[in-house]
């Protein structure tokens, strides 16, 4: 018997239509796919302001984890794909308001693209519970 996996859907249908599953827990260990800014239907919000789609981003991202009684303090690997780094840099601080013990290992990458050509941003995580 292998070990349980708890799958979860943010958006089940934008999900199923792109082929992907938010988040999965297996063990203690919660992997989060990269979030993006979009509405409920999958279309894409606050385009050309990468500061709203970085909040939106986050608040999706705070709703997962929350669904495995996770906070940002659960984060060990944070992920960053963006499609302009100097806009994300110079606002990038807002990330000190949810990481309030310590910050994540991780990566942040200057892309040509996303999914959608109005993403600016996608944040993927990896927690332990």
């Amino acid at each position: 018997m292998g070990v349980q996996r708890d799958y979860f859907q943010l958006r089940p249908e934008v999900e199923k239509a792109y082929g992907y599953t938010h988040a999965i827990k297996i063990g203690d260990e919660i992997k989060i796919s990269g979030a993006v800014s979009m509405d409920d239907h999958g279309a894409p919000t606050a385009v050309g302001d990468i500061e709203q789609q970085m909040k939106n981003v986050y608040a999706d991202l705070k709703k997962v984890l929350a669904h495995y009684g996770c906070s940002f303090d659960n984060v060990i690997v944070e992920n960053v794909f963006t499609t302009d780094m100097a806009a994300f840099l110079a606002v990038s601080s807002y990330r000190g308001e949810l990481y309030t013990k310590h910050f994540p290992t991780g990566s942040w990458l200057e892309v040509k693209g996303l999914a959608l050509p109005e993403f600016m941003l996608e944040i993927e995580l990896e927690a332990r519970i």
